[in-house]
């Protein structure tokens, strides 16, 4: 479905992200020494920069066991949470592909990360089950952006996991608020990455059943400009989720195969961008088929 394909890639760059800003999202100075500081920024330059995704699959477990080693010791660190939280989400989100597996951990993601937000913003406990006005307006009291983003990351890779589960996908509604309040307050904030959320949160289905196709397009098309179309994986969801939901073949066609033709290496894109041609090619091979 195109909604479980989007999250998956969505928490690819999310698990990039978090590898390069290891340090900044664990409060550094009180948790690692300089060292391993100067090796995290190298480790995650290099991880941004490679064009072999099977290579960061195989060595993103090491940064898993290395949080849960942290914590085991600092088990109150909100920090620390708010980093495990983030790497097993995406991890989870764009690697493990046994469902249960993959539902454990994004179980233990969302617990993290609503424990770290608890400590970390004011009133910021029980968010799942305050009623959701009085949500509504906590997250329009909130401004630390890059927490808000994390948190409302994770929790879509939740319900993603969840999908089977009425529940869990009643929860989106509280994601998109979130995100739509990291929007207002910067859009840039990770390359635009808000857009990609709000733009697949109005593609998800089509009008007649409460999709705003057209709303979403103009999302895509703001994170294209953000990134002055280096991220090429923009231009996949564009076609995935936007082209194939109103079927416009020209334009889903004409997407790809900018993406395809486009060069992949782009300072710390380069490995996303790798991901986004392999998947553009699988698109272009099963587009007869979907329209």
């Amino acid at each position: 479905m195109c909604e479980g394909g989007l999250i998956i890639f969505i928490k690819t760059l999310r698990l990039l992200a978090a590898i390069a800003t290891l340090h900044l999202l664990s409060g550094c100075s009180a948790i690692i020494g300089s060292a391993t500081q100067r090796l995290a920024d190298d480790l995650g330059s290099a991880i941004l920069n490679s064009n072999d995704p099977a290579m960061v699959r195989d060595g993103a477990p090491a940064f898993l066991i290395l949080i849960d080693s942290m914590l085991n010791s600092n088990p109150k660190n909100p920090a620390l949470l708010a980093q495990s939280a983030e790497l097993l989400s995406s991890y989870a989100g764009a690697f493990v592909t046994e469902p249960e597996r993959a539902k454990k951990m994004h179980n233990r993601a969302k617990r993290q990360i609503l424990d770290s937000v608890c400590m970390t913003l004011d009133n910021g406990c029980n968010l799942t089950t305050v009623p959701y006005k009085e949500f509504e307006l906590w997250v329009k009291s909130q401004s630390n952006v890059p927490v808000l983003y994390n948190l409302g990351s994770v929790w879509a890779g939740w319900i993603q996991a969840s999908s089977d589960d009425f529940g869990a996908v009643a929860e989106l509604a509280r994601v998109k608020s979130i995100m739509e309040r990291v929007r207002d307050l910067d859009d840039s904030h990770a390359n635009g990455g808000v857009y990609l959320y709000l733009g697949v949160f109005d593609t998800l289905v089509p009008p007649g059943l409460g999709g705003k196709p057209e709303q979403g397009k103009a999302h895509f098309e703001r994170a294209l400009e953000i990134s002055d179309g280096r991220n090429l994986m923009v231009k996949v969801m564009y076609a995935e989720q936007y082209a194939r939901l109103i079927f416009d073949r020209e334009l889903h066609d004409s997407l790809l195969k900018e993406v395809l033709s486009s060069p992949a290496d782009s300072v710390g894109l380069t490995l996303m961008n790798t991901v986004a041609q392999e998947r553009a090619r699988g698109l272009m091979d099963t587009a007869d088929e979907y329209f």
